[in-house]
């Protein structure tokens, strides 16, 4: 899929990403990138992007991994986030990026689906403003649950 149709996929069908207005600018197998628009209706008491407006974000950049590495497993198994931590480094403002990287190849988990194993795969996600400073991580862990 294209960064373009897993936009409008995940736009279509989670609620929240259409709320936030998330815009996909990158999404390959390995990496996805989106950004979080700045709205005075997103921002918290200190001026900057709301707690849950920034896992949002991050945690639709790892989703974001997830249908570009496995979409094409949906026939066969459902991806389900089973463990997220963020941490937040520095105060964000303005507009932020999530940069989602996976911490496991993609043919490893597919072997593991393959044996009929419930593979678990790491997406660590890096919260950056506009200067370039990381203002947050989010390090989620995926399942892949076959559906038999």
């Amino acid at each position: 899929m294209t960064t373009t149709a897993i936009g409008q996929l995940l736009t279509d069908t989670v609620p929240m990403v259409k709320t936030l207005q998330l815009e996909y600018l990158e999404t390959t197998p390995e990496r996805a990138v989106l950004r979080l628009p700045d709205l005075p209706e997103y921002r918290n008491h200190v001026g900057g992007p709301h707690a849950g407006a920034m896992f949002t974000l991050a945690e639709s950049a790892s989703g974001a991994i997830v249908l570009a590495a496995f979409g094409d497993q949906l026939g066969r198994a459902v991806p389900l986030p089973t463990v997220g931590e963020i941490s937040f480094k520095k105060l964000a403002r303005g507009v932020v990026t999530a940069t989602a990287t996976l911490g496991r190849p993609v043919a490893e988990v597919l072997a593991e689906l393959d044996e009929g194993k419930r593979p678990e795969f790491p997406i660590t996600v890096e919260i950056t403003r506009e200067d370039g400073a990381v203002t947050g991580v989010l390090e989620i862990v995926w399942t892949l649950r076959p559906n038999s």
